[in-house]
């Protein structure tokens, strides 16, 4: 059963991927694909519920797609706001070099940590789960730079969500 919801998800995301990444034409087999739905935001308001452990090889699908909304988004010019809340088991995603080295028993620091100051240098916000944070015992300190703290992911979820946002849980 999980199998097949692993299946189905990433069959999704791919479909996602190429539905967003559609506004460049492309060549199939010698012709021009002509799209019939030309799909251009005016506005985007996205929360990126960053709560599993869902790769695209060793680069979480969240911060993939957190970076294509962003390239795609300024390209067409839409007005837009992302925010990535870290939660549960990707959590650790959030913690600065020292930190994630203590929580994972590693040397190497943390592999988002650059990644994610990109994404944030462009415009997309993060979050980390208070809760999230509580229950591992992180203090404001463990995150990386700019990364909010909120008193708990679902509901900042919710809440987003009825100001207006839409969510995606790559």
């Amino acid at each position: 059963m999980q199998d097949r919801f692993y299946r189905v998800r990433s069959i999704f995301c791919a479909l996602w991927l190429i539905a967003l990444c559609g506004s460049a034409p492309a060549q199939q087999a010698g012709s021009e694909l002509k799209f019939d739905i030309d799909v251009r935001l005016k506005t985007a308001r996205v929360v990126l519920n960053l709560d599993h452990l869902a790769y695209a090889g060793k680069e979480p699908f969240g911060l993939l797609y957190a970076r294509i909304m962003q390239e795609q988004f300024s390209a067409d010019k839409t007005d837009w706001q992302v925010i990535g809340i870290f939660h549960g088991a990707a959590g650790f995603w959030s913690l600065n070099d020292d930190a994630y080295n203590r929580v994972r028993r590693t040397k190497s620091g943390n592999p988002y940590a650059r990644q994610i100051a990109v994404l944030q240098k462009g415009g997309v916000q993060f979050e980390v789960c208070g809760q999230t944070a509580r229950d591992n015992k992180w203090v404001n300190a463990d995150f990386l730079p700019g990364i909010a703290v909120n008193s708990g992911a679902n509901f900042r979820i919710i809440q987003l969500v009825q100001d207006g946002f839409v969510q995606i849980q790559p």
